[in-house]
């Protein structure tokens, strides 16, 4: 995992224990460092971690966020490639992968709440393999989807959602 995914994934966590439901933004992340740790760091610094264009961060940085995010600061570099913290199977290996993709992916359609939902919620699942191979199986049987989605949204919702979505 590179320093930027951490990073990002930090701020998901993070988000989700001071119970916003939702990653800290990195506006959010600033200022709680500024007032928790009385420490200044720059939004435009984190951005340009997380978007990989520095792709070190200085000691005093690596140790300010370590302290923020309660991690060691050897967690804030890059993993060399094949890296494992624990003994893992390249299945547990695919589930981090997966996790990780789906958190950006949360991210990147914020503007749209209810997906990045449910992104966050399967990357959150213990078989996240397992939740898109079962999406996989709904979406090749024949109207399986449609008939899901009739029963497991109000009529309401679904009407105002149908607008929005594509057919499957």
């Amino acid at each position: 995992m590179s320093l930027a995914e951490k990073l990002r994934y930090l701020r998901e966590v993070e988000g989700s224990l001071r119970g916003l439901g939702r990653p800290l933004t990195q506006v959010e992340l600033v200022a709680a460092i500024r007032k928790e740790l009385g420490k200044p760091i720059s939004q435009s610094y984190i951005s340009q971690i997380e978007s990989g264009t520095r792709p070190h961060i200085t000691q005093s940085t690596r140790a300010l966020l370590a302290k923020f995010f309660k991690v060691h600061p050897g967690f804030l570099v890059d993993d060399p490639a094949g890296y494992h913290t624990e003994l893992t199977s390249d299945l547990r290996t695919t589930e981090g992968k997966l996790d990780v993709w789906l958190l950006q992916g949360a991210e990147r359609f914020a503007s749209d709440p209810e997906l990045s939902g449910v992104l966050i919620q399967a990357a959150r699942h213990q078989d996240t393999r397992g939740c898109l191979l079962l999406l996989g199986s709904i979406l090749e049987t024949p109207g399986l989807a449609e008939r899901l989605l009739e029963a497991l949204r109000p009529p309401a919702a679904t009407a105002s959602a149908a607008g929005k979505r594509r057919p499957i």
